[in-house]
């Protein structure tokens, strides 16, 4: 029998009372807001309306992004802070989980949860924009940013976006949902153009944005890269026309810092420039008095400048943050010694999500004769680098620009401070000594020798991987940002080999960024299991140990898959040319795998467990009818409307059919499944073999069973028509499966 308690009680979520309080901006919650913020900028002169839209310069303020106060109108000021992860350098915060880790739980309500954490204590801090969530569509394998988002699927990562921004502006922060668009590489991102045809930008790397809109999103920040030979920032066509009109995007466009390369960006949809100089400490800016200028000369129109104002104003109104209560910047980014420098701990209790979501997004790869979870076992050796802390503690490298000891995040703006890192060997030391247990550890890489001689008598020997990636501006071991390639650092495949031929019982825990190629040793006899932990933040070591001892039923998936070679991804980082063609299309991560029949190591949504699932009673009912002029119009398969927010029409997304199976814990112990939905498009539709359109995570005490309900709507069976310029019905029908991955079917159906 295993150890395996009852694990929600161990690990405490916030109460579903607290998450309840939690819902999306709505179009009503805009129309206050924004009578708020024109009533208010009536009062403005021109001069202050255009400091509103332009930051005061590179380390002028306390913030990353600082908007100026305006004592005439007793306008605060604004401060934007990154990062996804946690409040970038400050102290006394936590840092949490990844976005990789995040989705990989596929766990709406941990995702939530972690919003509102995070929003909590940016909100304490005194920040009033919050620069993320980041929800690029990791489409190269290699990109350094990827691990920030939430992974290789739009469904999946616009859901994940989704719960993470209603969570954070459930706490009166601004969330920022970024990089709009494409910028899916490091190497020259800010000369290459994505070359994007107009279909795939709609149905793979604007979804997750049209989800952010949907949960009231306050802002979007605009990406370095050219789209189509233009800069995305002073991209017309991205700004104005997909995002503001087809979508229905109220709130404020904000650039990347130093991103805006242009005044006339103002008049293509750019609302605010951060940091406010054109290249840090330049001491100019494409706003203020060039903005100013062009209002006076007639080349941008003072009603342009009034719209920018007024979404600025509006996303402030719309979190409350006009409230003399909204607490004020209490640190500084720049200067320790600054005396706005309080030292506030915000932290609270947010360990307890943060181990929760490390634990829950840990994917158990292989489990051979269930050598997991361990037992009280004689005798333990951690074998690698990763397994224990930096020598000079986890922040010892600027924006984590380094590996030594375990790792828990990427590099880059997308990081922030650790308060501590929990490491995996001083939480298995830990249960070691509850256990009794006997533990020693060899935390070198290369003497592959001394390694195996280190674990060769545990009972069982647990081996240590990492491979780490992150923005341009760092450069690790040759790494500019972007992964030189898919294989484990530190000589990892040796590590695991060499161990693996002195003891038969050697498990391997990875720590990574994205996708490894684990050929060199996944078939290794003496490899008996494989834990994925990815990048799960401060609890990172007790988030561990809670999967290996089974306190925690491992429940996460693969947000992306693991191919067997590097050249079975469908696109790979270009650097010998400034055009990088986006010729794989629709057929992003296990979409291509599927496409053209290549056989993964393992496939996007796999993931083991300790306990065993049976599907049964697959239902598909259609539960709303074509009856409105628009819901009959796309039904012939024409584009029903072109108005503002069309992509976002109540009728496009209400529920059209309900798809539901029953699920029965077959084993013995408690455990989630997380059974996903995916929709097998019509020939017409010139779409993947299998899209992902559902998702859930249903715990289940031993024999019990439950029941998965996923919701269809009209715009899950849409595709974007170029020429028509909306979304239609493909002709034919819709085939379906229920399964444990994007492979593994287990009940299949049709959308009649």
């Amino acid at each position: 029998m295993y150890p395996l308690l009852a694990a929600a009680a161990l690990l405490v979520a916030p109460s579903t009372a607290a998450l309840s309080q939690s819902a999306p901006k709505t179009d009503s919650d805009w129309t206050t807001a924004y009578a708020q913020a024109r009533s208010y900028l009536s009062q403005f002169t021109l001069e202050e309306k255009v400091n509103l839209t332009t930051g005061v310069g590179w380390q002028g303020g306390h913030c990353v992004g600082n908007i100026p106060a305006i004592p005439r109108v007793n306008f605060p000021g604004l401060c934007l802070q990154d990062s996804p992860v946690g409040v970038r350098f400050a102290d006394r915060v936590s840092v949490f989980p990844t976005g990789i880790n995040t989705a990989a739980t596929f766990d709406r309500e941990l995702i939530r949860a972690r919003g509102e954490a995070m929003g909590a204590e940016f909100r304490a801090k005194g920040v009033n924009i919050a620069l993320g969530p980041m929800m690029n569509m990791g489409r190269v394998a290699q990109g350094g940013r990827n691990w920030e988002g939430f992974g290789a699927d739009p469904f999946l990562t616009g859901e994940a976006a989704y719960e993470t921004i209603v969570g954070m502006q459930s706490q009166g922060i601004q969330a920022c949902a970024k990089h709009y668009i494409n910028n899916e590489q490091e190497h020259n991102r800010t000369l290459e153009s994505s070359i994007v045809d107009d279909r795939f930008q709609h149905e793979i790397y604007t979804h997750p944005f049209l989800r952010s809109v949907a949960a009231g999103v306050a802002s979007v920040m605009c990406s370095y890269k050219k789209v189509n030979g233009t800069y995305a920032c002073g991209n017309d066509e991205m700004l104005n026309d997909v995002l503001k009109h087809q979508i229905g995007f109220k709130g404020l466009v904000v650039s990347d810092w130093s991103a805006t390369m242009s005044t006339m960006s103002a008049s293509a949809g750019l609302d605010m420039t951060m940091p406010g100089d054109i290249t840090f400490f330049s001491g100019d800016s494409y706003f203020g008095g060039n903005l100013t200028q062009a209002v006076n000369n007639g080349t941008i129109p003072e009603s342009r400048v009034d719209d920018m104002a007024t979404r600025i104003l509006a996303a402030w109104f719309l979190l409350g943050q006009n409230s003399s209560s909204y607490p004020p910047v209490s640190f500084d980014s720049f200067n320790i010694n600054d005396p706005v420098q309080q030292h506030i701990d915000v932290q609270a209790d947010h360990y307890k999500i943060i181990r929760k979501i490390g634990a829950a997004s840990t994917v158990l790869l292989k489990n051979t004769n269930k050598t997991l979870p361990l037992n009280k076992p004689k005798s333990i050796a951690l074998i690698g680098s990763d397994a224990g802390p930096a020598s000079q503690g986890p922040n010892s490298f600027g924006d984590q620009g380094g590996d030594i000891g375990t790792l828990a995040l990427g590099w880059g703006s997308g990081t922030a401070n650790f308060s501590y890192l929990v490491s995996p060997l001083e939480a298995i030391q830990a249960q070691a000594r509850k256990d009794h247990s006997s533990i020693s550890w060899y935390l070198e890489d290369f003497n592959t020798y001394a390694a195996a001689i280190a674990g060769a008598y545990a009972d069982v020997a647990i081996v240590f991987l990492n491979a780490d990636s992150g923005e341009d501006y760092i450069t690790v071991d040759g790494n500019e940002g972007d992964r030189k390639n898919l294989t484990a650092w530190h000589n990892g495949d040796n590590l695991v080999n060499a161990v693996a031929r002195q003891n038969k019982n050697t498990v391997v825990v990875v720590h990574s960024v994205g996708p490894l190629i684990v050929e060199p040793w996944i078939d290794n006899e003496n490899v008996t299991a494989v834990l994925w932990a990815g990048l799960p933040g401060q609890e990172s070591g007790n988030s561990l140990v809670d999967v290996l001892y089974g306190v925690w039923n491992p429940s996460g998936r693969l947000a992306y898959t693991i191919a067997k070679d590097p050249s079975d991804y469908p696109a790979g980082i270009v650097d010998n040319s400034l055009d990088i063609p986006y010729t794989e299309g629709l057929e992003i991560d296990y979409r291509h795998f599927d496409a053209k029949n290549i056989t993964p190591r393992f496939e996007f949504g796999f993931g083991l467990s300790y306990t065993e699932f049976a599907y049964a009673n697959l239902k598909v009912t259609q539960v709303n009818t074509d009856t409105s002029d628009a819901e009959k119009t796309w039904a012939s398969g024409k584009v029903a409307s072109s108005d503002v927010g069309a992509s976002l029409a109540d009728w496009l997304h209400a529920t059209y059919y309900c798809v539901s199976v029953d699920i029965t814990n077959t084993g013995g112990v408690y455990g989630a499944e997380i059974p996903q939905l995916y929709l097998n498009p019509p020939a017409a539709a010139n779409s993947p073999p299998s899209i992902l359109r559902g998702f859930t995570s249903l715990p289940l005490d031993p024999g019990k069973t439950g029941t998965a309900q996923f919701n269809i709507s009209r715009y899950d069976m849409s595709v974007w028509d170029v020429v028509q310029q909306g979304w239609i019905k493909p002709e034919g029908t819709y085939g379906l499966f229920v399964g444990a991955s994007s492979r593994d079917k287990k009940l299949e159906g049709q959308l009649a």
